[in-house]
């Protein structure tokens, strides 16, 4: 989920504590958790700050490491430590339980959304995107900013938030039977079918798909339940050449190879360089892909530029290709 939806959540688990009789009699206590779980609900995503460094690592270790089993555990931990070697005299044990209440519910809200995140590791690496949650949801947020409201006004903050997430539940119940109706009809229409991602947008009734079948990929989109498809792609295994073994080996490539899980690729030649590019089908906005992997091999096979990350225009992508250095990008 976004920011603001992980920190309004943490809040709302600030409330929810209240209806442990402990917390609701210990103001001082309350405070340690009110900033405990919004702490928690926040925490996994302090890899944003990888970002800095360039998107390729970004890209690669972004709700990877920071969003597995083991990482939980140490977020659980370090953050209501912490917390009570500035406030000793608090209960430790309910400040870590609610801390850490915290910080799985934001792992586990974020499997919902179409990016998804590496949960089960150590088990496996592969990405969990159940896809029927969009990464900012109107309606999620909107009840939590009721509910804060409401609790600033004098409204039972325990009972408030257990009503709002009995809604909440029912809603992603009816979220995930929207999915399923969705895959259904695509099934139907494709009984070759692999793989379907879907990415729900901010319109209830508005899908983003991307299908892969044993022969093509389709990028489409479910509007009002019926599906329909933009493009057409056939399914060709990336060819065994110096130029594709050369983009592979990037660092941009390989960081969008890693996490991607539906692609379409094409290679380009001009007259001093090969340019191999990577477009992954499910984010098609007004005819555009804007999440692309791009390098540029030179005609001595050295890697001139290269790029990866979330583009809107081609002039935007090719000012980003001109950067001397790749790293700063």
């Amino acid at each position: 989920m976004d920011t603001g939806t992980h920190i309004v959540m943490g809040v709302a688990l600030g409330g929810l504590a209240t209806l442990d009789p402990v917390v609701a009699n210990d103001n001082e206590l309350f405070q340690a958790i009110l900033i405990g779980t919004v702490v928690g609900s926040h925490a996994p995503d302090f890899d944003t700050v990888l970002k800095l460094k360039n998107n390729a690592v970004y890209l690669r270790h972004h709700r990877g490491i920071t969003h597995s089993m083991p990482a939980v555990v140490l977020w659980g931990i370090a953050i209501p430590s912490l917390i009570h070697a500035f406030m000793p005299e608090v209960s430790f044990f309910h400040l870590w339980l609610w801390s850490f209440i915290a910080v799985i519910l934001h792992v586990f809200v974020d499997v919902f959304n179409a990016y998804g995140t590496q949960a089960y590791r150590p088990f496996t690496r592969r990405w969990v995107a159940y896809g029927f949650i969009n990464t900012f949801d109107p309606y999620i947020f909107g009840l939590h900013v009721i509910g804060i409201l409401a609790w600033m006004f004098g409204a039972n903050p325990g009972y408030t938030w257990i009503i709002i997430y009995m809604i909440l539940a029912l809603y992603y119940v009816k979220r995930y039977l929207d999915k399923r109706s969705i895959v259904k009809k695509i099934h139907q229409k494709y009984p070759d079918v692999v793989e379907i991602a879907t990415s729900p947008t901010l319109k209830q009734n508005y899908w983003r798909l991307a299908i892969t079948t044993d022969t093509h990929l389709f990028a489409g989109r479910a509007v009002d339940g019926q599906i329909e498809i933009v493009d057409e792609f056939e399914r060709v295994p990336l060819p065994q050449n110096k130029v594709m073994e050369i983009a592979q080996q990037d660092k941009n490539v390989s960081a969008f190879l890693s996490f991607s899980p539906v692609y379409n690729w094409e290679i380009n030649m001009y007259d001093d360089f090969t340019e191999v590019r990577f477009i992954d089908l499910r984010y098609r906005s007004r005819d555009y892909y804007p999440f692309v992997a791009v390098v540029q091999v030179d005609d001595n096979d050295r890697i001139m530029n290269s790029y990866t990350g979330w583009i809107f225009s081609e002039k935007k992508l090719q000012s980003k290709l001109l950067v001397d250095d790749p790293s700063l990008l």
